[in-house]
């Protein structure tokens, strides 16, 4: 199938003689057939600043920018790709964790979850004193999460594989935030349904209870339950049953939330050799024992230094991620029925449990970390300080709220003498179907456009698209009533100014009413065609979900349901680590 092709840069998938699917980047307007397992289908792809999107930080738009520029809060930022080979021999040097640990606990993790021989291989390579991690992580979402879970995957896979290029021996590696206790925020996700609406899987297994974490919360019967009201939510397709297969094989009754996720992220990327780590393990609790122990001795100077970074980058014009208080405490303590509970500095100087239950000093804490570091887990600025304790780690692949909690978090390295880890922005895209493309270009529509909402755009839609004549008309009339109203406020302010205070006031009664009556006019428009409205609304569903990119809420099944594994193939040669853009691919 040809297709002419106008975007900013454009690609085709061609198969190898070894039956992957490899990246051919073309010239604008040129025609291209690109090939899937499925049969032909044409992507193009167009590069938006994050700028263009509301919302974004200050700060991650500036260090997407420009990184060298926040060197002060990043110390290893790079300017390109080809700068972080040279981050190697430090990360080599500063690496003191036992591989050999490393090794065999990530060898009984992914041969659980049913790795091959990619991973292992790559599991095995970390043993060498040569080897880097490219590493990323998120918390262990239902069916997978959203889809920036798979692109954060892929930014590391890529990565690694652009280091081995250059002659360095590089792995990728997810860490799961198995410890993570917020089961609420992970416990759903989203599909476009068979009538294009979202629909929301939910699982709520009766093993669950508050401050429990997701590596502890094991399945039930109900999560065949959500895995039927899924597959029918989904338009039947050929890769239907493939789908429901991949799942049911992971999300099964009595396996613990953590290790489905697991179990499916290696069905989904394990021919890339992706390493899952998840921190719940023994063996990485006994890795990261030194470094619990001495976040806790240092824990005073961390809550200092990390106040201090917070008021620095508020002077800088910044917000900070983190509110530290002068009672915080960088560690979690893991009670005896595994609940995952705060610890909180008192007057006295000791540390209590946030439910008063249970109060130690310092040195306690720091004993009880030696032998027993099962009974820790890390708040959120020293997670990524324990990751790379544990990790001989190049580079980070983050969200844009990942990179603002490493401006902060990397004085929490350098107070227990780490070196800053530079973090990555993740690969960030928005797949656009052949339908939803169509309607874009019949209304002249665009991403960063959908953002002001279906309310908001409506009146352009219908005004030039829809019907035009009467809007000329609506236009012609308000032009012509603000005129003569102008006219007559300039003879009142002549004879009394108590009139033209009058006026004033009716003439925005008068605006209004023409302005409401022109709104009923844009709705009655759309109603009148059901089909442009169902065409809008499945534009901002599949789009533009929650007001949020769609990445940030759709999952993965859906896209599997459409184009089977192919999909991932294509997510895989859609990256470009040197583009800093989200990128509009376009199906």
């Amino acid at each position: 199938m040809a297709a002419r092709v106008a975007a900013s840069f454009c690609f085709m998938f061609g198969k190898s003689a070894s039956g992957t699917y490899n990246l051919i980047h073309t010239s604008m307007e040129q025609e291209i057939a690109c090939h899937s397992r499925s049969g032909a289908v044409t992507l193009r792809a167009e590069s938006i600043p994050f700028s263009d999107f509301p919302g974004q930080s200050r700060l991650f738009i500036d260090y997407q920018r420009d990184p060298l520029s926040l060197k002060k809060y990043y110390p290893q930022a790079v300017s390109n790709q080809s700068e972080i080979a040279a981050l190697v021999p430090g990360v080599l040097a500063n690496h003191k964790a036992d591989r050999n640990i490393l090794a065999d606990a990530l060898a009984e993790i992914n041969i659980k979850f049913g790795a091959g021989h990619k991973t292992l291989r790559n599991i095995e390579s970390l043993r060498s004193s040569d080897t880097v991690a490219v590493v990323t992580g998120q918390q262990a979402g239902l069916f997978s999460g959203p889809l920036y879970t798979i692109y954060k995957a892929m930014s590391a896979i890529r990565q690694a594989e652009k280091l081995r290029e250059q002659g360095i021996s590089a792995v990728p590696v997810f860490w799961v935030a198995t410890e993570d206790h917020d089961f609420e925020e992970v416990s759903k996700t989203y599909v476009v349904d068979r009538e294009g609406s979202l629909y929301e899987s939910k699982t709520e297994p009766s093993h669950c209870y508050e401050n429990l974490p997701v590596g502890y919360v094991k399945l039930d019967k109900t999560i065949k339950d959500g895995i039927d009201d899924l597959i029918a939510a989904l338009a039947p397709t050929e890769f239907t049953s493939e789908v429901r297969q991949l799942i049911e094989d992971s999300w099964r009754p009595d396996e613990y939330f953590g290790d489905a996720f697991g179990k499916l992220l290696t069905h989904l990327l394990g021919d890339y050799g992706l390493i899952i780590l998840c921190p719940l393990h023994p063996k990485l609790k006994q890795l990261a024992a030194p470094i619990y122990v001495n976040a806790i001795r240092r824990s005073a100077e961390i809550v200092d230094a990390l106040r201090k970074r917070s008021d620095e980058l508020v002077s800088d014009g910044y917000t900070a991620q983190v509110l530290v208080g002068e009672d915080y405490f960088p560690l979690f303590w893991q009670a005896e029925n595994d609940t995952r509970n705060a610890l909180k500095r008192t007057e006295a100087g000791t540390y209590r449990k946030k439910d008063g239950s249970r109060e130690f000093t310092l040195d306690e804490l720091a004993e009880i970390a030696e032998k027993e570091p099962g009974r820790f887990s890390p708040s959120v600025v020293l997670r990524s300080v324990v990751q790379d304790y544990i990790l001989p780690t190049v580079c980070y692949f983050g969200g844009a709220a990942e990179i603002a909690y490493f401006a902060q978090s990397g004085e929490v390295y350098r107070l227990l003498d780490r070196t800053p880890t530079l973090i990555l922005h993740r690969q960030s895209f928005t797949f656009v179907e052949s339908k939803h493309g169509k309607t874009l270009a019949k209304y002249g529509l665009t991403l960063p456009q959908l953002f002001e909402g279906f309310e908001q755009l409506l009146p352009e839609i219908v005004e030039k698209y829809l019907n035009a004549d009467s809007a000329r008309v609506f236009a012609e009339v308000e032009e012509a009533v603000n005129t003569q109203l102008n006219r007559l406020d300039q003879d009142l302010s002549q004879i009394d100014a108590t009139l033209a205070e009058n006026l004033a006031k009716r003439r925005r009664k008068i605006i209004y009413h023409i302005g409401a009556l022109r709104n009923k006019f844009h709705n009655v428009q759309v109603r009148k065609d059901a089909v442009i409205r169902q065409q809008i609304e499945g534009v901002f569903t599949a789009l533009l979900p929650h007001r949020h990119l769609q990445e940030r809420a759709i999952n993965i099944t859906y896209f599997l349901d459409r184009f089977g594994l192919n999909f991932i193939d294509w997510i895989y040669n859609a990256v470009d680590l040197d583009d800093r853009s989200h990128r509009v691919i376009r199906l």
